[in-house]
């Protein structure tokens, strides 16, 4: 009998451990990257692939090594850096304005806007070391946070869809940038001039503790990104407020908090951190300014960044670098012959699993509400 008892306590306790983790955001967003991968995994084996080949490209950009050859090269490791700041900074944009309650679909128009008034400034500002991309980077963060704000006054001022007008800032952001750019001096169908070399973000010292790859100081500026998205999110009163907004507007509103000024101040700040990413890049990565013919897609993957990052700023982090990974590692696989598209696969599955996660929250909230009614019908 006793024995009995304790297996059944025992019972009691796992289904209430697996409860908590089910419960666990963390846990569940690596469960649905796991996932994702294991789908992954089953799709090349279906197309007659190696799956090896996958994981020992995924091995080379975390961590260097090079395991059919026996070569170490921590250039990966650099570029696979570099190509996760800007999918970072797009995701603070859609997490912070997710924590509003605002689904910022304006992350991709937002950047090209910061991309292309830090482009700008490069060529046209003085030529002073520091102060040149310094300045580059804060005119094109104020550039994204106007665009953003004007999302956000319009939704906080007459309702209109948030969702809509980002839609259709995006376009305009793009084709203003292509007018703009091929309007200056010097350019030609598709790169302006060089940039002077005080512009550009290039640090000695982290491109040579990785082998001249192209790590640059965004990754720093974007550490940076990550803590002041927490301290303003979870330590300030205006988090507080933000937050609040979020939750529930109504009851924000009777509570005494601005929630127009809210709603604006965090497409604003969302804006900042897409324009910020536009910047790192254009003077990040290139030497040169482009004349976008198409969008970079950094905005439209930093939805999904956020939303497996649960809006969070350690989440949105770790997810950013999950994505920047897969796409370093890209090339890699399709030398180990895997197909190119698997990387689109992933991030495509691990984005379904986070919907279905949601999706199984509201068919778990409707059903308690439904067996509350009826306990009170019964009581009645």
């Amino acid at each position: 009998m006793e024995k009995l008892e304790n297996k059944n306590k025992i019972s009691a306790k796992d289904k209430k451990i697996g409860s908590q983790l089910l419960k666990n955001e963390g846990f569940i967003s690596v469960a649905v990257v796991l996932l994702g991968f294991f789908v992954a995994t089953i799709l090349v084996i279906c197309v007659g692939r190696n799956p090896l080949g996958m994981y020992k490209a995924i091995l080379q950009v975390l961590t260097g090594w090079n395991i059919d050859r026996g070569v170490w090269n921590i250039r990966y490791v650099g570029e696979f850096l570099n190509y996760s700041v800007p999918y970072i900074l797009c995701g603070f944009a859609m997490a912070f304005a997710g924590r509003v309650g605002l689904f910022n679909v304006g992350g991709e128009g937002q950047y090209i806007i910061g991309l292309t008034v830090a482009q700008l400034c490069a060529i046209f500002l003085p030529q002073v070391p520091v102060a040149h991309w310094f300045f580059c980077l804060v005119l094109a963060i104020i550039a994204g946070a106007l665009w953003g704000g004007i999302v956000g006054f319009l939704k906080a001022k007459f309702e209109v869809s948030e969702v809509v007008t980002t839609i259709m800032l995006n376009y305009v952001a793009l084709y203003l940038s292509r007018i703009v750019t091929l309007a200056l001096p010097g350019t030609s169908t598709f790169k302006t001039v060089d940039f002077p070399k005080t512009a550009l973000l290039k640090s000695p010292l982290l491109s040579a503790i990785t082998n001249n790859s192209n790590l640059n100081y965004g990754i720093i500026i974007m550490i940076l990104c990550a803590v002041l998205f927490w301290f303003l999110m979870e330590k300030t009163k205006l988090g507080f407020a933000l937050r609040a907004t979020g939750f529930n507007k109504d009851a924000a509103h009777y509570a005494g908090i601005p929630v127009i000024s809210s709603i604006v101040i965090a497409m604003a700040v969302s804006g900042a951190f897409a324009g910020l990413g536009g910047g790192v890049v254009a003077l990040g990565s290139f030497k040169y300014g482009r004349v976008l013919s198409a969008m970079d897609n950094y905005g439209f993957t930093g939805i999904a960044v956020a939303l497996v990052g649960n809006n969070t700023a350690i989440g949105t982090v770790l997810a950013g670098f999950l994505f920047g990974m897969l796409q370093a590692a890209q090339p890699l696989m399709q030398s180990n012959g895997i197909p190119k598209e698997i990387v689109f696969i992933i991030q495509g599955l691990v984005v379904v699993f986070v919907a279905l996660k949601e999706g199984m929250k509201l068919v778990s909230n409707i059903v308690a509400k439904k067996q509350a009614q009826k306990v009170k019908a019964l009581e009645k």
